[in-house]
């Protein structure tokens, strides 16, 4: 009797335990099924707001897509070269053309952006720059033949034009505004792949890759994660409204390939440079003083005697490559070695990168007025910039 009561209170107990994790594990699978349709539906509003605006890029696409176009170029050289192969299929034929010439054929595809009805279009420098023959093509499949209206070197910039009118166009947004995270579109043409679309987000701003080959390079580059690939360039950067933040102009990559980050020129140096461009009507070359400078505190301790704790000391002219000295366009204006540069066009000028950043758009033919202090005395010095010297 004592054996069987003691089964039955067990299998009770084993009985009530069985229940509650029962219980237990349909509660919990009650509360995981739950979970996502009460998320998904809570409040399916604001669920397609979120959608429309912060991934909807078709909007962007169908407003960029006709702006951009696709571009050929290629040099003299290389259509001498081609027209040669096609008459003439030698085997020595590229050893002989190549030592008669001592410009290398040049050739390469790539994308541009309408900016004007009228047909005015930019594009990279890398591009275009070094092409006598330019070939240009509309999404709509029309195929055009493009005047050089100037290049930038120094921003890696170019505006060509194409004859007609009533042409798709795309419109200059504020760079400025632009916030890291927002969301981007690149349209262009890798690859020869005419008119594609990819999309990511700005991962950094005010990038400085040293990659413009120039003497003078301005950089500040957009940083994104939007797939771009060779054919890419002078493309455009896009936000979510189709309006045109940026030019996409080189990717990081070890291969040649897109490998995670692409960099486009901000919108508002674009347009600053187009402008330059349309008004001077050719190409552009950036300008310097043609002197050796450092900051004050780095002269001090080399024991030379500056009575200013701010302000740019001149250490020497420019010499080239052979050593010889440049007659400067500062050395002919009446700048001297010993100088402290204090102020240019009324910028406060306290450190190397203020100096740097106050004469980083000026050009060939521009008159800076550079203020020094020269022996404790405050003179001011217009400087023409000249060109050669």
């Amino acid at each position: 009797m004592k054996r069987t009561l003691q089964l039955f209170m067990a299998g009770i107990l084993g009985g009530i335990v069985a229940f509650a994790a029962f219980k237990m594990f349909d509660k919990e699978r009650v509360i995981y099924e739950k979970v996502p349709y009460t998320t998904l539906t809570s409040n399916p509003t604001h669920a397609a707001s979120a959608v429309a605006v912060d991934f909807d890029f078709v909007r962007a696409a169908k407003k960029a897509n006709p702006a951009v176009v696709h571009i050929s170029a290629q040099n003299k050289e290389y259509a001498s070269y081609s027209e040669r192969r096609r008459n003439y299929s030698d085997p020595f034929e590229d050893l002989f053309f190549f030592r008669r010439n001592r410009k290398r054929p040049q050739a390469g595809t790539g994308s541009g952006v309408i900016i004007s009805d009228d047909g005015y279009i930019v594009t990279n420098n890398h591009v275009v720059g070094f092409a006598d023959v330019i070939d240009v093509s509309t999404e709509d499949g029309k195929k055009y033949i493009a005047r050089k209206i100037g290049t930038d070197p120094s921003t890696d910039l170019a505006v060509i034009k194409i004859e007609g009118s009533g042409f798709p166009t795309l419109q200059f947004a504020d760079s400025d505004q632009v916030q890291v995270g927002e969301w981007v579109v690149a349209v262009g043409n890798p690859f020869d792949l005419t008119s594609t679309v990819t999309a990511g987000i700005v991962s950094a701003k005010a990038r400085e890759l040293e990659i413009i080959q120039n003497q003078k390079p301005i950089e500040e580059f957009i940083q994104t994660d939007a797939v771009v690939n060779p054919g890419n360039s002078g493309g455009a950067l896009v936000n979510t409204k189709g309006d045109l933040i940026g030019i996409n102009t080189a990717i990081s990559s070890p291969t040649g390939v897109y490998a995670g980050y692409s960099f486009a020129i901000p919108s508002n140096l674009v347009k600053r440079v187009v402008m330059e461009i349309m008004e001077t009507g050719g190409d552009i070359q950036r300008a310097y003083l043609g002197i050796q400078i450092a900051e004050i505190k780095d002269v001090k301790e080399q024991g030379i005697n500056v009575n200013l704790d701010k302000g740019v000391y001149v250490a020497d002219y420019n010499y080239d490559r052979y050593g010889r000295r440049e007659y400067s366009s500062a050395e002919y204006a009446g700048i001297e070695i010993g100088d402290v540069i204090v102020e240019v066009d009324g910028n406060k000028i306290e450190s190397t990168g203020d100096l740097s950043e106050a004469l980083k758009f000026v050009k060939i033919g521009d008159t800076v007025n550079v203020t020094v202090n020269r022996g404790g005395r405050t003179k001011k010095i217009p400087v023409k910039l000249r060109r050669g010297i």
